[in-house]
């Protein structure tokens, strides 16, 4: 049998927004300029979508704010695979957050992390695996997997992700660790005083609940 272990965790807001960062991908080594960009930020706390390496890199974050991790598939059995993470709003969930590795194939949502997140009612699934940024919806499930902060593959960036959590909105966006500029995919402009959101596959916001 398969093994699969799954946790629940909780944040709260306690002054208004919550920034969530969103890392994966480390492989043992965050990017030089990592730790002081997500710093800036000044994050309520981090998740990280596995492929953690040496746990060392945990530690590293946690001197930033608190972090929630699951496992990837180089990672060992002490990490949990999925997490269900609720946000909370004067002590009511406003979010829920499936945490895990693998999400996607392609754009499309996998079918084993569509079953999970609708049996945990989840709004949005944060992941990692791929390295490549991505922010989108398909089929009605919200994904955004913040591409990878570690040693770069290939010619993709080294980057990370941060959500803003407000009573009426999720707002996500792709940083370029290397800049410290929002990240926008190669040809895309952003015009003067567009939405900082990332679009969706169908321009929809993770939805807000309860």
């Amino acid at each position: 049998m398969q093994r699969w272990v799954h946790v629940d965790r909780s944040v709260e807001s306690r002054s208004g927004d919550l920034r969530i960062v969103a890392v994966a991908d480390t492989h043992s080594k965050i990017h030089s300029d990592g730790i002081s960009r997500i710093s800036a930020l000044k994050p309520d706390c981090i998740l990280h979508g596995g492929d953690i390496g040496d746990l060392r890199v945990l530690d590293e974050l946690a001197e930033v704010a608190p972090v929630l991790a699951v496992r990837g598939n180089i990672d060992g059995l002490e990490m949990p695979d999925s997490m269900a993470i609720d946000v909370l709003d004067e002590g009511r969930r406003a979010l829920r957050v499936l945490l895990l590795h693998i999400a996607l194939a392609g754009p499309r949502v996998r079918a084993d992390a569509r079953k999970l997140a609708k049996k945990l009612d989840a709004d949005l699934i944060v992941c990692g695996h791929s390295h490549v940024p991505f922010a989108g919806r398909d089929r009605g499930i919200t994904v955004f997997n913040p591409g990878s902060i570690g040693p770069r593959r290939f010619t993709l960036p080294i980057i990370f992700g941060e959500l803003t959590v407000s009573r009426a909105r999720v707002d996500v966006r792709h940083v370029d660790c290397e800049t410290g500029l929002k990240w926008m995919p190669p040809g895309r402009i952003s015009a003067p005083g567009a939405n900082e959101t990332e679009p969706s596959r169908d321009d929809d916001e993770p939805r807000r609940t309860r």
